[in-house]
């Protein structure tokens, strides 16, 4: 994997040797911004999970 010039922080573009993380931050200690949910409910029928298909397609 190479590695890129610049990359995409804070709405701008930084160069890759000088972008910095907090340690505090949190993202890097829970993950929130890599992972995502995917809505359920609760029926009488039994879990039901909205528009299923359409996040597995664009996932």
């Amino acid at each position: 994997m190479s590695q890129a010039d610049y990359i995409w922080m804070n709405g701008d573009f930084v160069p890759w040797d000088e972008a910095q993380v907090h340690v505090l931050t949190h993202a890097l200690h829970y993950g929130t911004g890599v992972f995502e949910g995917i809505r359920a409910y609760e029926t009488e029928r039994g879990p039901a999970i909205f528009r299923h298909h359409e996040h597995l397609e664009r996932l």
